[in-house]
């Protein structure tokens, strides 16, 4: 009955909201397929009421979420096109019902801490919508992770839209990513593999949820994984926080509920009370210890963790000298300097008090932990936590 009334209205009456799958932690692929086997149940049960094929496809919105992944975000929305028109054709529709896309820019990339990184992450998200083809997008404000979006951040989404249409002319080309072989080659894999993942969900009765939540389960572990050792790296949160950053106010709402941010286990930490300090031990001049020690203090932050930087130093008794009851200190410098004096330098922080010395590079028998590229930063900033607790 609300659907016919909706057709005579011209109006639409149903959503199948992709969104809802994606907050949860499904990949571009299993929220394609989804949101096909759903749509696919509303077919079978608007034509078992009586309606039209067509008119039933008409009454229909998809609505999917957009990430800063720009080229991948273009592709899920262009691969929804195809695989909407591909499911129609096999329910028999003769019209070719005009198809309704609405883009909502995602909730799990963005973060609660350096929420202003959010504003660059809707807006490619929102250009990618554009690009994508939407129908209508939605921009979600940079606050909203912190609470109830204040009138500041309802502007800011608002003019993204506006910025992005008035000025940067997205809505002037029908398909500007069409004919580009990278987007057209990943539309063309992202469709397949949506069709198989409709495949495996697509029942009678809709779509098979636990065969889903297995599915999603095995890509949130692995999304957990790259994020963990900032493969996948997340401004603001797992590259270059600000331990000093005081976050903006807003009133706690329930609008973020069942959301699985990409970064929930980093800002778990950071949740957390602050740890106590570790000691940059920086070895030699400042041109032979700074990338290290760069590399070093992000990594720490990233959990929470402040520093005491040494400064230049030129032996273990400048380091010694710079030790103030620091119990875990991290030594940073080049090979050279570790081979040369990074022994006596561990020994000599051990004998001021030290009871963890890691060394910011490849593994040292002398050190007790060791962070470089590439390192699991989650596990590494819990030892270290645990150890200044």
């Amino acid at each position: 009955a609300v659907a016919r009334l909706a057709a005579e209205r011209g109006v639409l009456g149903v959503v199948v909201d992709g969104t809802a799958v994606h907050d949860r932690g499904a990949s571009d692929a299993q929220e394609l397929g989804w949101s096909m086997a759903a749509a696919a149940r509303v077919l079978r049960v608007l034509t078992e009421a009586g309606m039209g094929v067509d008119d039933a496809a008409g009454l229909v919105e998809l609505r999917y979420a957009v990430t800063d992944e720009q080229f991948a975000s273009i592709a899920k929305l262009r691969a929804a096109r195809r695989l909407w028109a591909r499911v129609l054709e096999l329910s028999g529709a003769t019209s070719g019902a005009a198809q309704r896309v609405h883009a909502v820019t995602s909730r799990p990339m963005m973060s609660r801490y350096d929420p202003w990184v959010n504003m660059l992450r809707t807006t490619v998200a929102a250009f990618a919508a554009g690009v994508g083809g939407a129908d209508a997008v939605t921009v979600l404000p940079f606050d909203a992770p912190l609470g109830r979006p204040d009138a500041f951040g309802r502007r800011i989404a608002r003019n993204t839209s506006h910025l992005l249409i008035d000025e940067a002319h997205v809505a002037h080309v029908a398909d500007p990513a069409g004919g580009s072989y990278a987007v057209e080659k990943l539309t063309d894999d992202l469709a397949v593999a949506a069709w198989e993942v409709l495949g495996r969900l697509d029942t009678p009765d809709g779509p098979d949820e636990q065969a889903l939540d297995e599915m999603v389960a095995r890509t949130v572990e692995r999304r957990d994984q790259q994020v963990a050792t900032r493969e996948r790296p997340l401004t603001g949160l797992t590259e270059f926080p600000n331990l000093a950053e005081e976050l903006p106010e807003r009133e706690p709402y329930d609008g973020w509920a069942g959301v699985r941010s990409y970064g929930a286990a980093f800002e778990a930490m950071r949740d957390e009370p602050p740890a106590a300090r570790v000691l940059l031990a920086t070895l030699g001049p400042v041109a032979a210890h700074t990338a290290r020690a760069t590399f070093a203090t992000n990594l720490l932050a990233a959990g929470g963790v402040a520093v005491d930087v040494a400064g230049p130093t030129e032996g273990p008794d400048d380091l010694v000298a710079a030790h103030d009851g620091h119990t875990v200190v991290c030594l940073a410098g080049a090979d050279a300097a570790y081979d040369e004096w990074g022994r006596a330098a561990a020994e000599a922080l051990r004998a001021a008090g030290a009871t963890r010395v890691v060394v910011a590079g490849k593994p040292r028998e002398w050190a007790d932990d060791s962070c470089a590229t590439g390192v699991d930063a989650l596990a590494f900033l819990t030892r270290t936590r645990e150890a200044l607790a």
